[in-house]
């Protein structure tokens, strides 16, 4: 029987940690949880994909990203001055806090306040991790083929 190994459209299952340059764990599964996805779905970066194809079950694999197959690069079009009374006058507005917005389209989209002043707020839509070269550690639990 020939070794399952990763190709298009196969069905993944791995456990991951995902590393910023200093090493600070940005993300991970825990506790023998999983993460599952199909390769060429759009739900994984596409220079860890890349980089998973061929693996086999029980391999492992430690990846640097740049942030141009990453998360992007950092775009300062995506920070945005807004008048502070499109906010509700209750809600705490300070650096760092992250608010979930409507787009026109229905899509919900997360930004960051960067900055609050008396009447503007600048918020910040690029993804928290644009800008950095990450490091993937993946281990390979299952394949399942196209099917």
């Amino acid at each position: 029987m020939e070794e399952k190994s990763i190709q298009p459209d196969s069905e993944v299952t791995m456990y991951f940690t995902l590393k910023l340059e200093d090493g600070t764990i940005a993300d991970a599964t825990e506790n023998e949880e999983t993460m599952l996805f199909v390769m060429g779905d759009g739900s994984m970066i596409p220079g860890l994909e890349r980089s998973l194809y061929g693996l086999h079950i029980g391999e492992k694999q430690n990846v640097r990203i740049g942030p141009e197959d990453a998360f992007g690069l950092r775009d300062p079009e995506n920070i945005r001055k807004m008048k502070r009374e499109e906010f509700p006058a209750e809600m705490a507005l300070e650096p760092g806090v992250v608010i979930e917005f409507d787009t026109p389209d229905g899509e919900s989209i997360a930004g960051m306040i960067t900055e609050v002043q008396t009447d503007n707020v600048s918020v910040d839509f690029n993804h928290p991790l644009a800008g950095h070269e990450i490091t993937f550690d993946v281990e390979i639990v299952d394949i399942n083929p196209a099917g």
